[in-house]
């Protein structure tokens, strides 16, 4: 893995790809910088290195150049957190932009306007990335969030630079995080996977079967899998036709001595509602009309003898329906129970939109071993998929 830590970027002119696609508010204001934040290590360890460094990024899903997504918008805000000026080039390719980026000193950063407003970004096109090539003279991909696609920018342009690219610290930590759970984790290892569906999570369980010890699952996607064994689930959400998937899934754990935890007792609700009427079920006697939101006390006490026992821990999804306070307990307490394991020696890693939501909602960010920036590139990580913006920096 070639990383930039221990090269000399001395007087070069360095292009990295970083995952700046934060949300905006009305004004334009950037609402939460964790991605940019997340870049500055590598973007500083190249600046003090003496290079000139180029940033690549998309913003939003842009159908051509739009003035509501340039991120013009975002240069305040990258400048107060790289705590120096950030230059922006109005283009991002072109005679313009190479005159931009010459006219500034090495030390300096500067800021391309949006990849996206190029259809041949995402479209993955050579002489695209070909342009973007020409801006400089070695490349970093620093972006984990956009790995898993072959844009131009995440993965051709690395054939421009067969000698010069790097991973940058941010993309080289996400590598070594899903590699010390999948492969190098001290045993035992458990894997808490949480969410709607068996349908949208169903490659990666079987994925991880051959890696963990103990499987704990959580969230809506539980009820397919409870149904499937007879129980009565009420309203809960639910996909019967999966039920047949979901017993084989049971056995093929079963087969590979993994140890499946389901919920002992739930939370249910007589509506899909914070101010519901609500009480505490077995989880197999759900009444109908009713519906499980969150894990009940029991499954949580019973989920919290399998977290303090456990040395590696993945968690991708949450245990209930966090964004409604009254069906967030089950969340809340996973997140503390494991916080307390990784205060004990466990290594921690939480990934997925949902998890890493939950886990900064609930001020438990900092006590987890690793929180990934990118929610599909992980997945598809944990699925065993070879993703395009790494194998590119591989070859």
């Amino acid at each position: 893995m070639n990383t930039i830590e221990n090269e000399d970027f001395n007087q070069k002119t360095v292009l990295v790809r970083v995952d700046f696609n934060v949300p905006l508010n009305d004004q334009f204001e950037v609402t939460d910088s964790t991605r940019i934040h997340a870049a500055k290590p590598t973007i500083e360890t190249l600046v003090k290195s003496g290079a000139k460094c180029v940033l690549l990024t998309h913003l939003g899903r842009p159908k051509g150049p739009d003035p509501d997504l340039s991120l013009k918008h975002i240069v305040p805000e990258v400048s107060k957190i790289l705590g120096q000026r950030v230059h922006f080039s109005e283009q991002t390719i072109g005679k313009q932009a190479v005159e931009m980026i010459t006219n500034q000193a090495f030390g300096e950063v500067i800021l391309m306007e949006n990849l996206r407003f190029f259809s041949e970004e995402t479209q993955g096109e050579k002489n695209f990335a070909r342009a973007l090539a020409d801006l400089g003279d070695a490349y970093v991909n620093d972006a984990f969030g956009t790995a898993h696609r072959a844009h131009a920018s995440t993965a051709i342009i690395a054939d421009f630079f067969p000698k010069d690219k790097y991973f940058g610290m941010l993309l080289k930590g996400e590598v070594e995080a899903i590699q010390q759970v999948m492969e190098t984790g001290k045993k035992p290892v458990l894997a808490i996977i949480g969410g709607a569906k068996v349908s949208s999570k169903l490659t990666i369980l079987e994925s991880l079967l051959d890696n963990i010890d103990d499987l704990i699952i959580g969230g809506g996607m539980v009820y397919t899998f409870i149904q499937a064994q007879g129980g009565s689930v009420g309203d809960s959400i639910c996909e019967p036709d999966l039920k047949e998937t979901a017993l084989s899934l049971l056995e093929k754990a079963t087969k590979k001595n993994v140890r499946v935890h389901l919920p002992i007792d739930v939370k249910i609700a007589d509506a899909f509602d914070n101010e519901a009427q609500i009480k505490t079920a077995p989880v197999s006697e759900i009444p109908d009309n009713w519906m499980a939101l969150d894990c009940g006390p029991k499954s949580l006490e019973s989920f919290g003898d399998v977290v303090r026992q456990a040395k590696t821990i993945l968690w991708n999804g949450p245990l209930g329906v966090f964004e409604m306070e009254r069906f967030a307990e089950g969340t809340i307490g996973l997140g503390k129970q494991i916080a307390s394991s990784t205060a004990q020696g466990a290594y921690s890693l939480v990934g997925g939109g949902d998890s890493v939501a939950a886990v900064k909602r609930f001020g438990l960010e900092n006590q987890m071993s690793y929180v990934s920036t990118g929610g599909g590139a992980m997945l598809e990580s944990l699925e065993g998929k070879q993703l395009p913006g790494i194998a590119a920096l591989l070859s």
